[in-house]
């Protein structure tokens, strides 16, 4: 360690998130005076293994969602803690963060608190370097990643009916990430120009997707089809679409709730996701049963790996251990990686290294209520993901990420690498 590196002080603070909600926002002060920032994000469609995020729960400010006591963590034990060691061994201070919480969950101290020490870390000692985060963190080749975009929102992210939560486009077509957003630009213009047509809402939902008042999956995927080809795309050529099911918000104990389908189980689940498959352009569905039903995702990994993408989200929650079972029983073919579902920056990176060694796609992704911290767009690009889920192209704490990207794409001039539809997880 080098006293510049020296972790000297840290701060925190209550901010408000996209949805004018409490979250944890941290400094890390280094000795040579480099400073890292971050703030972390809170989702609304979480899984129940998910870690901890520290609330005031019993109080009225914010109805009990204020971050008080996750700030107070940070400031009388995390930063006491952790001052003076050197913010160049990630590894070993997020050893430190896990220890002195000292529980499974990491509910004592909040993953939200360990989270913005952990990531504001990292910031301090890639500027301590003279770097930017993602070459800082960078072991191999960056990778700039393959977007995935939502268009139409449903499920907890809207309140227009639809069952499922997300529909977004891939654009499988574009040869580098800002051609990638060009071609989304254009769809999304071309489907609110439909909506409007049709007399339907365009307001937004928690991500920017438009959440209009539709009931099945099909007159989603129907308009995404419709304004692909307006926009003067081929579907499933140029452009590909995704769903996420976020099925254990609707599912029983034995039984999965949809509206206006009547109570399915998990075969004709698997069924109805199958017969998407074969009508749509579909290549990624995202928690296509419930975190529990290992026995349903086997079969939807059975019936589907070899056709589509089948990510893991509140299935895996970014946990090495559920990660590995799913290795272990051939379930899924990508990971989604939230970084505060874990509530390190290594555990985060542990789990893309593990699932890619696997063979398993991954995807960065960011949460319904987000900040304008970039900070997921320069992991994604350092640890090669390949792919990243940010939100719709609206509102700037999505744009805040994609305008990074686009940063970087320029910095690394000629060299970009892009990873394209190659990353998605199945043979495209």
């Amino acid at each position: 360690m080098t006293e510049e590196t020296r972790i000297e002080a840290i701060a925190a603070r209550e901010i408000l998130d996209s949805r004018g909600r409490p979250t944890v926002e941290a400094d890390v002060l280094l000795a040579g005076g480099a400073l890292g920032r971050a703030s972390v994000p809170s989702g609304v469609s979480t899984g129940r293994h998910e870690a901890v995020e520290l609330r005031d729960y019993g109080e009225v400010r914010f109805g009990g969602g204020g971050v008080r006591g996750a700030v107070r963590n940070v400031r009388q034990e995390i930063g006491p803690a952790v001052a003076g060691r050197d913010a160049l061994d990630q590894g070993g201070l997020d050893a430190a963060l896990v220890e002195l919480d000292g529980t499974p969950a990491k509910e004592r101290l909040g993953a939200n608190a360990l989270l913005a020490v952990s990531v504001a870390t990292a910031r301090a000692a890639a500027a301590a370097r003279g770097l930017p985060p993602w070459r800082h963190l960078a072991s191999g080749q960056p990778v700039l990643p393959l977007p995935m975009v939502n268009i139409i929102s449903g499920g907890l992210h809207a309140s227009g009916g639809l069952p499922f939560q997300d529909f977004l486009v891939v654009p499988v077509g574009a040869g580098r990430y800002s051609e990638a957003l060009e071609i989304v630009y254009a769809v999304r213009s071309a489907a609110e120009v439909i909506l409007a047509e049709r007399g339907l809402s365009t307001l937004k939902a928690d991500e920017g997707g438009f959440g209009p008042p539709l009931e099945h999956p099909e007159q989603a995927l129907d308009l995404m089809d419709e304004a692909t080809r307006r926009a003067g795309y081929r579907p499933g050529e140029e452009v590909a679409f995704a769903v996420d099911v976020a099925a254990s918000h609707f599912a029983q104990e034995k039984s999965y709730e949809l509206p206006h389908l009547g109570p399915l189980g998990a075969p004709e689940l698997v069924r109805l996701l199958e017969d998407l498959t074969d009508r749509y352009p579909l290549v990624s569905i995202e928690d296509g049963l419930g975190e529990d039903d290992w026995e349903g995702w086997a079969l939807l990994t059975h019936r589907l790996s070899a056709r589509a993408q089948l990510i893991g989200d509140d299935l895996f929650t970014t946990d090495l251990a559920r990660v590995e079972r799913g290795i272990a029983e051939g379930v899924a073919n990508a990971v989604l990686v939230k970084m505060n579902q874990i509530g390190t920056l290594t555990e985060t990176i542990a789990v893309i290294e593990r699932a890619r060694s696997a063979g398993y796609a991954t995807v960065v992704s960011a949460r319904s209520g987000e900040t304008e911290d970039p900070f997921i767009a320069d992991l994604a690009v350092a640890t090669g993901a390949g792919q990243i889920k940010i939100g719709s192209l609206a509102q700037s704490e999505r744009l805040a990420k994609y305008n990074q990207l686009l940063r970087i794409e320029e910095e690394l001039g000629p060299d970009a690498v892009f990873a394209g539809a190659g990353a998605l997880g199945y043979a495209v």
